[in-house]
């Protein structure tokens, strides 16, 4: 789950502008819909589901956070960065390059090259 938000997060921070708002706050609903959905279907109760969402939300907007000046940090920071949420993970250089990789596709293309297709 944790590897999700953080591919979403940089989904979101790459196409965030006036113009995609609308479109990325319906992707962020249908995303977190999802991931309730998903965990009704593992068996949680209401009460720990919203516990669940709870901590999901704000792990995602943590990620978020760390983030946003991302191409400023250098690879030490990012390791930093990649370690404060995957823990144990001896990949971490391997993720960086990964994620600057990531990023930078998706600054090759636009948003309406991820959503066509996309029934409204």
């Amino acid at each position: 789950m944790i590897i999700f938000l953080i591919h979403f997060a940089f989904f979101l921070k790459n196409f965030k502008n006036q113009t995609n708002k609308k479109i990325l706050q319906e992707i962020y609903d249908f995303n977190f819909r999802q991931i309730e959905l998903s965990v009704r279907e593992i068996g949680y109760g209401d009460q720990s589901i919203n516990k669940k969402m709870k901590d999901y939300i704000n792990l995602f907007h943590s990620i978020l956070s760390e983030i946003h000046f991302w191409e400023d940090y250098s690879i030490i920071e990012k390791k930093k960065k990649i370690s404060f949420f995957l823990e144990n993970m001896d990949k971490n250089e391997y993720l960086v390059k990964y994620f600057d990789d990531f990023k930078e596709e998706l600054s090759k293309k636009n948003l309406n090259y991820y959503i066509k297709g996309v029934s409204n």
